[in-house]
Parts: C-alpha cells; sequence; structure tokens
C-alpha cells in the first residue's frame, strides 16, 4: 500500500495565501462553503495545499472579469464540488 502525504497548512497561511484574514476561512467552514479539515491532535483548522491551489487556479481563471459576492460564492461551491 502506497503511503501518500497530504500537505496541510495552518489557516494563518491558507488565509494569506488566498488573501484573506482567517476569519474570513473561519466563515467559509461555518457556512460550508470552504470546509476546512481538523488536525488530528490539536483539533485546530487546517486545509489541504491541494484544495488551496485549486480554489487559487479558479480565482486566477476568473481574472480579468469583475466578480461579485454572488460570483464569488458560486466559484467556492464550484470549486468544492469538483
Amino acid at each position: 500500500m502506497d503511503n501518500i502525504q497530504v500537505k496541510l497548512i495552518t489557516i494563518r497561511k491558507a488565509a494569506e495565501i488566498l488573501g484573506v484574514t482567517p476569519l474570513t476561512l473561519r466563515n467559509w467552514d461555518n457556512s460550508g462553503k470552504f470546509p476546512a479539515s481538523r488536525h488530528p491532535i490539536n483539533n485546530y483548522r487546517v486545509y489541504r495545499l491541494a484544495d488551496i491551489e485549486r480554489l487559487l487556479v479558479a480565482i486566477e481563471a476568473s481574472k480579468g472579469t469583475r466578480l461579485n459576492k454572488k460570483a464569488v460564492r458560486r466559484l467556492i461551491v464550484q470549486h468544492l464540488t469538483d
């Protein structure tokens, strides 16, 4: 069986990468828009780097067009269902 390592990052680092605040990520997690995983030892929110990268790719793909809040929400929901 292959031992697959999943790269996890803290909420602070994820917020920095995405250009939002940790509070925004907490709100997205609580509302189900961009759920976090939980660290098995301390139960802190952590994010898979691959999920962050997919969201960034989707955001970058939408650049050039101005997105309103509704479009951003759709983008996040679409990312979660892929």
